[in-house]
């Protein structure tokens, strides 16, 4: 576990790739070694000595193989993965939500939160296949975890599939979890810093959306600035501002998905 933010890496240092990647209940041994390659690669990125670096690509590597896995699991179902990430509370429950009352696709969701199945629940309420992968400690989720929620999606009646990643825009955005688009959320009330204290986060992105515009009034927010940061760490960047509470600007994101899978297709 790392001692900074509680998260554990997973799908690491065991030989097949496959038993070892459940979230808190660490059977095996982790080492030193790996507990230290843990913490630089989360909080320490100038340090390098090489045995440090060989963990992290190791542990990196791991995860990249499964997600191309992942990655022609879904192209064998015809099925666009889409990975969501943001802050906890940016709104991306709340826009799949809007989303399945308003998308002609059909799209499944795979939860990753710390604790409770509530995200998967507020989907099946909507009559949408959702897996909920409670992530114990690990602040991200990884390929491993993604390609067990793979399994218990119904590929060949859906889409798309969502992978709502947990609310952090620190680790997740390390790891590739097998999807073919990134979007990240990122809400008026957290304030007009955020991309860039979080650039790492942002330079993964396909889509930006700025939600919550309903609330722009009562925040001081400053929407072009925050445009203009975007466009300077991914020039290029598409970017779509979002209220759920208005129905149109959830259509341009389903619009934005729709392109992208004919462009696939």
């Amino acid at each position: 576990m790392c001692a900074d933010c509680g998260c554990s890496i997973t799908g690491t240092t065991l030989g097949d790739g496959h038993e070892h990647h459940h979230h808190h209940e660490h059977t095996h041994d982790h080492s030193h070694e790996h507990q230290a390659a843990h913490e630089t690669l989360h909080h320490n990125p100038q340090l390098n000595d090489a045995k440090t670096i060989s963990v992290i690509t190791k542990i990196l590597d791991k995860n990249n193989h499964e997600a191309a896995h992942n990655r022609s699991h879904f192209d064998n179902h015809k099925v666009l993965g889409i990975n969501l990430m943001s802050s906890p509370g940016s709104g991306k429950t709340a826009l799949l939500e809007a989303m399945a009352d308003l998308a002609e696709f059909k799209f499944g969701v795979i939860e990753g939160d710390l604790e409770t199945s509530r995200d998967a629940d507020r989907m099946k309420a909507k009559g949408i296949p959702a897996y909920q992968i409670q992530t114990g400690s690990a602040c991200h989720l990884d390929a491993f975890m993604v390609h067990k929620g793979l399994h218990a999606m119904p590929l060949d009646e859906i889409d798309l599939c969502f992978v709502e990643n947990v609310g952090n825009l620190v680790c997740p955005a390390s790891y590739d979890v097998g999807t073919h688009l990134n979007i990240v959320l990122v809400s008026v009330p957290e304030g007009s810093d955020k991309i860039e204290k979080y650039p790492v986060m942002f330079r993964q992105a396909d889509l930006i959306l700025i939600t919550k515009m309903d609330l722009i009034e009562h925040f001081d927010y400053d929407l072009e600035h925050e445009k203009k940061e975007a466009r300077k760490i991914k020039p290029g960047v598409d970017i779509l501002e979002v209220s759920v509470k208005d129905p149109s600007s959830v259509q341009r994101v389903i619009e934005w998905i729709e392109f992208k899978r004919k462009m696939r297709a």
